[in-house]
């Protein structure tokens, strides 16, 4: 196979980005897949479906979200300039919402009257039930029993904005099995319901749809520095679990070689261990979830269960073109351990106000090292996807909190 021109974000005609993608469904759905492609193309043609979600996203997302110079971070690490990109000032808390609120929109113009939606974290399924609460359709949600219970918070939001949420109790109990079951549902309702995948995975049109409508990160974050540095980054950070952030915000970037992209994988307990969520550093080429890509699994094909601290990041797969852009070297990858990320929730928490969600903080981890080594002066964009009000739960059982006291404060 002829070696892909690494510049290239687009898919060929059949899904693929160099040798991952494609479309590994049932028969079932492989016409509403198609539909769903000549809608996507078709609508967002249209200047007035363009401009329409340029209001939502304004008026009611709150973008464009701000490129935040981390002053005592910049001070800390010594030389190059760190740059927060605060997709955790979105409404709903992440970046998710951006791509919900324009697929519900393309999901009506393409006549589809239900949402369904899988979550792991439940940013996504937030995010998708504020979309469809906004634009009144009904909303059903997957999400593993495991996740089900250590995100009570995002189930009980979901609940609120009308969503019903189904827990899966299948599998690892987790985003993976989530997935499965909202697929099976799709095949079941396809002629009325639009399904909102929440990341850069699954068959095509998908990760094509999703990066496209969460690129706006990145093109806020190229007009953003130009204006802050007068230049460009020199690398861009971001957390890789299925790849919806890192995609959204690398994109604009790919054709500028001279930009590192760096994506962090969750390390869990260590490569080693074999439990941690690194697909692209540790998984092997297969399908999961209608697409070719990097899969964790066995010698003998079967999914392995992933593990991270972080329910967004615990999913055995990613998104095709990010294994295509790690095989072609444009896509650096590493890896951060579980409680390396729960140090850098305390740092960045205390360094700048700023409790970052428990992805992002791998990517504010992996930073922690790298930036160091940087020459002076050096521009750093790291993409902060979510806030972490969700996970403190997770963070006070795993940590101790150094403030504590064990007397009444008024002695």
């Amino acid at each position: 196979m002829k070696k892909p021109d690494r510049k290239n974000s687009m898919p060929d005609v059949a899904g693929y980005y160099g040798g991952y993608g494609g479309r590994f469904v049932p028969e079932t759905l492989m016409r509403a897949l198609r539909e769903l492609e000549q809608g996507y193309r078709r609508t967002v043609r249209q200047a007035s479906f363009r401009e329409e979600i340029g209001y939502y996203l304004r008026h009611y997302v709150g973008r464009p979200t701000p490129l935040y110079f981390a002053a005592s971070m910049t001070a800390d690490l010594g030389g190059a300039r760190v740059y927060l990109k605060r997709e955790d000032l979105a409404h709903t808390g992440a970046h998710k919402i951006n791509n919900t609120i324009a697929q519900v929109l393309l999901a009506q113009k393409l006549g589809k009257r239900r949402i369904i939606a899988e979550t792991g974290a439940g940013q996504h399924g937030v995010a998708t039930a504020t979309a469809a609460a906004l634009f009144g359709l009904p909303c059903e949600v997957y999400m593993g029993d495991l996740d089900v219970k250590r995100q009570a918070l995002n189930v009980d939001r979901m609940r609120l904005l009308g969503a019903r949420v189904i827990s899966v109790s299948s599998g690892s109990m987790t985003l993976k099995d989530a997935m499965n079951e909202a697929i099976r549902d799709w095949v079941t309702n396809v002629a009325t319901t639009h399904y909102v995948i929440g990341s850069v995975a699954g068959p095509h049109p998908y990760p094509m749809i999703v990066r496209d409508f969460q690129s706006v990160i990145g093109r806020e974050a190229m007009r953003q520095i130009r204006g802050l540095e007068h230049r460009l980054p020199d690398v861009l950070i971001a957390c890789i679990g299925g790849g919806s952030n890192s995609m959204g915000l690398f994109t604009p970037f790919l054709r500028h070689d001279d930009i590192a992209l760096i994506g962090v994988e969750a390390g869990g307990l260590g490569i080693e261990s074999g439990k941690h969520g690194a697909s692209l550093t540790a998984g092997d080429k297969g399908v999961l979830h209608g697409a070719m890509t990097r899969v964790l699994m066995d010698t003998d094909g079967q999914i392995v269960i992933p593990h991270s601290i972080s329910a967004g990041l615990d999913y055995p797969g990613v998104g095709p073109e990010l294994s295509h852009l790690k095989d072609t070297g444009r896509l650096k990858v590493y890896t951060v351990k579980d409680d390396d990320a729960l140090s850098a929730t305390a740092y960045l928490s205390k360094t700048e106000g700023i409790i970052p969600a428990l992805e992002s903080a791998h990517a504010v981890a992996f930073a922690l090292r790298y930036v160091p080594g940087l020459r002076k002066g050096s521009v750093v964009i790291i993409n902060i996807s979510g806030r972490g009000d969700k996970d403190m739960d997770i963070i006070r059982e795993h940590m101790a909190f150094e403030n504590e006291r064990g007397h009444d404060e008024s002695h």
